[in-house]
């Protein structure tokens, strides 16, 4: 493999129609991106989840057409990524919904709509269901149910989507893997798991960037360590025992009908986990990027999900 190339915090302070302020969360500094009314209480607050293996940049059209809706927005680097601290430790899914939680409290309000991606929709659904106060409105796109994963991954279809996942539980190899040649290997998982045309040449090149920041690799590789390793042990059977209580938030859940490494029929039958209103939301003619492959429409879905 050849040599990394280290990046610097600053690859991903990307102007826009936006602020970058950092935010203490949870004993953590976060680095967000936020627009919109920039007081508290000045408007409905939603906060977008990024997943892997991106930041905060991949909700950029959100960014703008929610705060032009009259939303305040606010879209952090999760634990680990972009220009947020990378701790030794902290990568479970109670610990990183913590996280969020911290953040809602320290925008100064007291409800918000949680929007995630992949990983970030996983921790939508864990907030609804361990800091249900907090969450106002769940959107989960690409991002099943926690508890309906271990049900999935016992049906060929879905393990054999999901044997990247094994391949990350590996000591050091995967995060050599993701970095060398320039991380080539985030530009071939985007293409790999991305609908047709996905992604353009800026996504790749800032994705390949932002994951190439000093430690970036291995934070964003212990989510899903934990995720494996933890199903055996006390804290895994403690996080579904929790998550097996009913998400009271109305939920909006958006897929794409050609995602490859969330296979739809894995995500959809997550509506038995919620009590209040829900919604499946499956888009034709998408992969696993639904937010930057159809913006507009994903937009469009929140802004209406929101406002009802």
């Amino acid at each position: 493999m050849a040599e990394r190339r280290l990046v610097e915090d600053s690859a991903v302070l990307i102007d826009g129609p936006w602020t970058h302020r950092d935010v203490p969360a949870n004993g953590i500094r976060l680095h967000t991106v936020q627009a919109g009314p920039m007081t508290a209480n000045s408007g409905p607050l939603v906060v977008l989840l990024h997943g892997f293996p991106e930041f905060w940049w991949s909700w950029r059209h959100q960014i703008s057409g929610l705060a032009e809706a009259g939303f305040r927005v606010v879209a952090p680097d999760l634990r680990g990524y972009g220009a947020s601290d990378k701790p030794p430790r902290g990568y479970d899914a109670p610990t990183l919904a913590a996280d969020v939680a911290g953040l809602v409290r320290a925008m100064g309000e007291r409800r918000a709509t949680i929007v995630g991606h992949d990983w970030g929709g996983h921790l939508a659904w864990t907030l609804a269901a361990l800091h249900a106060p907090l969450v106002e409105r769940v959107v989960a796109i690409s991002a099943p149910h926690p508890l309906r994963w271990l049900p999935a991954l016992a049906h060929s279809r879905q393990r054999r989507a999901s044997r990247y996942m094994a391949r990350f539980q590996l000591p050091w190899h995967p995060e050599r893997w993701l970095v060398a040649d320039d991380a080539r290997n985030v530009g071939g998982l985007l293409h790999a798991w991305g609908g047709p045309g996905f992604p353009d040449q800026e996504t790749e090149r800032r994705c390949r960037d932002a994951m190439q920041i000093l430690a970036a690799p291995h934070c964003a590789l212990e989510y899903y360590r934990w995720a494996i390793r933890s199903v055996p042990r006390a804290d895994g059977r403690r996080f579904r025992t929790a998550m097996a209580r009913a998400v009271s938030a109305p939920t909006l859940q958006v897929h794409g009908e050609l995602d490859p490494c969330v296979l739809p029929e894995t995500a959809n039958g997550s509506g038995r986990y919620v009590s209040g209103e829900y919604e499946w939301l499956p888009l034709p003619g998408v992969g696993h990027f639904p937010h930057q492959e159809r913006p507009d429409e994903v937009t469009a879905a929140i802004v209406d999900w929101c406002r009802r």
